[in-house]
C-alpha cells in the first residue's frame, strides 16, 4: 500500500530540488524530516511540506501507521518554464528561462522482517 503527494509548478529549478530529494529517498519519515530541517537549501521546506502531506494522506486515507512509513519514491520532474528576456548591449535581448518543478513523494509501510 502506498500514499503519495505531489506539488506542481514549484518555482525552483528541478536540478536544485533533486539534490535535496536524493538525500531523503529510502529513509524513514522521521529521519527524513530531521535531514530536511538541517539542510540549508531553498527546496528543503517545500519538500518537507510535500512529505508531510504524503504522510497525512497515508494516515487519513489508508490508515497506515506513521511510525512504519518509509519514503519509497521521491522524484522531481520539470514543470512549465517561464520565459523572460533581459536587455543586453547594442539593442540585443537574451533569454532567461525560469524553470519550475513537479515534486512527487510516495510513502509506503516498511516491510516487517
Amino acid at each position: 500500500m502506498q500514499a503519495k503527494a505531489v506539488a506542481r509548478t514549484v518555482r525552483i529549478a528541478p536540478r536544485k530540488v533533486r539534490l535535496v530529494a536524493d538525500l531523503i529517498r529510502g529513509k524513514q519519515v522521521g529521519e527524513a524530516v530531521a535531514i530536511l530541517n538541517h539542510t540549508p537549501r531553498a527546496a528543503s521546506p517545500v519538500i518537507e511540506k510535500v512529505l508531510k502531506s504524503a504522510v497525512a494522506n497515508a494516515e487519513h486515507n489508508y490508515d497506515m501507521d506513521i511510525n512504519n512509513l518509509v519514503i519509497s519514491e521521491a522524484f522531481v520532474n520539470e514543470g512549465p518554464t517561464l520565459k523572460r528576456f533581459r536587455p543586453r548591449a547594442q539593442g540585443r535581448a537574451s533569454a532567461i528561462n525560469k524553470r519550475t518543478s513537479h515534486i512527487t513523494i510516495v510513502v509506503s509501510e516498511k516491510k516487517e522482517g
